[in-house]
């Protein structure tokens, strides 16, 4: 019988005068959960009964377990709370009204689901594990069974439960160091999300297994053996690898160009010893029986993960060329590596708290009080997401005090999570002794020392711009944030309008300003532009906004000369399917603001609706309303830049477009005055994103001046070679036919 399995694996370490609190909660919850069966069929009861084995498993305390037992009653049966407390007490029932609460929430955005409720959601989760641990180990529990008995669901309600699992709940195991739901959850979530490379990472470590288990076998008497030399008696065994791990390594090694070996990338060794001394002289005899690889060893017994864990981490070259990662533990290391907080739960030592605990869930108490500063819901999702729930690294001050940050962090966020003020005064960084960019990424073991300055100085705007790197914790972007929202809101708007202009000038894009702060949600465009020039609104979002923005505009007008043709990017508005051209006087792209206008042997062109030669068209009847469709295609587009000549300018440009995976087509050179130069490039973007996040990179290579967008405002050439500008065609007594003529007819 399941539930006296349940008996018995409690009363491994629970004395035997606690169980009956847990027989009585099963024979309530039996007798109220009568007749009630789940979708699968099976009773209702196997549920709770299964999340409570899920904790036995955790060696979590009576109350948790009776708490996992009764934790569906007042959802399913009805019975009030204050019921369940006058029967069993206020503790338990507090357990069980809390894990109610959590499990009416959703923790994932959908349709339904807007994001400022799934923060809010997310913000009562942390709270309510703030007040008790126990709450979240129920739910985390409840979670992985419900996992394990997903296919009963519909499809759509599968993936929801696998993206939250995958986003929320597995992620919050793995920060309170319970690596025995972390694994399950994410391997279960993986299954659903994607299944068919599930089923290939699991076909390929079957098919390895036999060959792998040989290997390992052999590792682990070489092991042993010199281990016993020096007097150290381990546990030594293979560490299963598992298949979201696996695939997470497959997905670094594809973006390093690399492929994973079939069987020997799984191939992982753990060596559990008595003792911290044990421990080093083992990774010693390791290191000097194999090559240990460059930049693999990690010390987390002299800086414990956040979570608690401890231990040492390291890859050698086993047996010759071999590649095998090592673990090397402590029991009681171990143990907390498994179960987390969990297995320091202060409830076990009847109620006393420790500080060893209290510090362990520190950067809770932390997010907590960090909340209170955020702006809104949605931010206070963004720093749980970036802040707490991705891996850390571990950096050191001046003065040998540990500090960890997210994996990613630069020594601006280290500033400001130091101190606000040292922040706002940073002119520089110090990483080892060495001077560093300000968006160099920090690294475990790294001693950090910023160099400031002594005059009060403000942050700079271009700290907040996503794509330059300088910070990544949503902390730091906070404080920069309300640096700028102190400011004089005259300063925002003059120091927005400068962005602003400079933005849609550098794109060659035409707008009512009105419009744009409309797209924001702002009715009043004075909020508007001090929201750019504070830095809550950045030119990429400006530039993504208009990307996405569809062209609601009636008419506009349009010909021009023929260019590649892209059926699939271009949909005209009430008819079939056209042969489509992009125009290329004006060389729209995605993003754009289009207009069609009608040839007489070429199908339909595609210029800007901003476009000279469409505004100074004649035969309006000729435009038609057309769309933008998704693709994967490139669109040409010319763009010019005025710069000091130097030598390796040309270079630079060309390396650095290059590196954005963008094609340049053309590249001419024409002398300015004096010596400065005018570049004229042709490029093949994607679209008015990218092409922004061009210009903006372009714009900071040494020697350029500036840096736009060609439109279709300059003269072009006509078919006969002469210059020849639209208003001038629109002037001539023939001016259709050289319209045509440029066209293609």
């Amino acid at each position: 019988m399941e539930f006296a399995k349940l008996l018995e694996k409690a009363g491994e370490y629970l004395p035997k005068e606690k169980l009956s609190i847990i027989e009585e909660a099963y024979e309530f919850a039996s007798e109220r959960h009568k007749g009630q069966v789940r979708l699968s069929g099976e009773p209702f009861m196997e549920h709770p009964l299964q999340t409570a084995h899920i904790l036995a498993g955790l060696q979590l305390d009576a109350s948790s377990l009776a708490a996992a037992l009764l934790h569906d009653i007042p959802e399913d049966t009805g019975l009030p709370i204050k019921d369940l407390e006058e029967k069993f007490g206020p503790e338990i029932a507090k357990l069980v009204d809390g894990t109610t609460k959590l499990g009416r929430v959703s923790l994932t955005a959908s349709g339904s689901v807007p994001g400022a409720t799934q923060a809010e959601n997310l913000r009562k989760m942390l709270v309510a594990m703030a007040e008790d641990l126990r709450v979240v180990f129920i739910k985390l529990a409840d979670r992985l069974h419900n996992m394990r008995t997903l296919d009963p669901l519909p499809k759509d309600r599968q993936l929801k439960n696998a993206q939250e699992t995958l986003e929320i709940y597995a992620p919050l195991a793995h920060r309170l160091g319970i690596w025995e739901l972390k694994w399950q959850l994410e391997d279960l979530s993986f299954m659903y999300l994607k299944p068919q490379e599930y089923k290939q990472i699991a076909r390929l470590v079957d098919a390895s297994r036999a060959q792998r288990e040989k290997f390992i076998d052999r590792a682990i008497r070489i092991l042993k053996k010199e281990l016993e030399k020096v007097g150290i008696d381990a546990d030594i065994s293979g560490r299963p690898k598992h298949i979201y791990s696996i695939h997470q390594k497959m997905e670094r090694y594809e973006a390093g160009g690399k492929q994973l070996d079939k069987i020997y990338d799984l191939l992982a060794l753990r060596v559990i010893v008595k003792n911290v001394q044990e421990c080093y002289g083992a990774i010693g005899i390791i290191h000097s029986l194999w090559r240990p690889l460059t930049g693999t060893f990690d010390d987390y017994i002299a800086s414990p993960k956040p979570n608690g864990y401890q231990g040492l981490h390291t890859a050698v070259m086993c047996l010759g060329t071999t590649p095998l990662e090592v673990q090397i533990r402590t029991a009681e290391m171990h143990n907390v590596a498994e179960y987390g907080m969990a297995a320091h739960w202060s409830y076990k030592e009847g109620g006393r708290k420790h500080v060893e605990f209290e510090e362990r869930v520190g950067w809770l108490r932390q997010l907590i009080e960090w909340h209170r500063e955020l702006a809104g819901a949605e931010e206070f999702l963004e720093s749980v997401k970036t802040d707490i729930f991705i891996d850390q690294v571990f950096v050191y001050t001046p003065k040998g005090e540990i500090k960890d940050l997210p994996k990613g962090s630069t020594p601006l966020d280290f500033a400001y999570r130091v101190h606000t003020d040292l922040g706002h005064r940073c002119i520089g960084a110090k990483i080892n002794g060495k001077l560093v960019p300000l968006e160099y990424q920090l690294k475990n073991g790294d001693v950090i020392e910023i160099v400031s300055s002594k005059s009060p100085r403000g942050p700079s705007l271009d700290w907040l711009n996503p794509n330059l790197g300088f910070v990544r914790t949503t902390h730091a972007r906070t404080k920069i944030r309300q640096w700028f929202n102190k400011q004089e809101k005259t300063e925002s708007i003059e120091r927005g309008k400068q962005i602003l202009d400079k933005e849609l000038r550098r794109l060659g894009i035409q707008t009512e300003r009105q419009a744009l702060a409309e797209m924001f949600n702002y009715q009043n465009l004075d909020d508007f532009i001090a929201a750019v020039g504070n830095g809550n609104i950045t030119s990429h979002q400006i530039v993504l906004k208009l990307a996405a923005q569809e062209e609601k505009e009636e008419e506009v007008p349009a010909p021009v000369v023929p260019a590649q043709t892209v059926p699939a990017s271009v949909r005209v508005l009430g008819v079939g399917d056209l042969m489509t051209s992009i125009a290329q006087c004006c060389h729209p792209v995605p993003g754009d603001k289009i207009i069609g206008y009608i040839t007489r042997s070429r199908g339909v062109t595609i210029h800007r609706q901003d476009c000279q030669n469409v505004i100074n068209e004649d035969e309006k009847e000729r435009l038609i309303p057309v769309e933008w469709r998704q693709t994967d295609l490139n669109y040409p587009v010319k763009i010019q830049v005025e710069a000091w000549d130097r030598v390796g300018l040309m270079s630079d440009i060309s390396t650095l477009v290059a590196e954005q995976k963008v094609n340049i087509t053309s590249m001419n050179l024409a002398n300015g005055n004096g010596e400065q130069i005018t570049i004229s490039l042709d490029l093949q973007t994607t679209g008015l994103a990218q092409l922004s996040d061009i210009l903006k990179k372009i714009d900071t290579v040494k020697g350029v001046v500036s840096v736009s967008r060609v439109g279709g405002e300059k003269l072009k050439q006509s078919s006969a070679g002469s210059p020849v500008g639209a208003k001038k065609l629109k002037n001539t007594g023939s001016s259709k036919k050289k319209v045509e003529g440029n066209l293609g007819k």
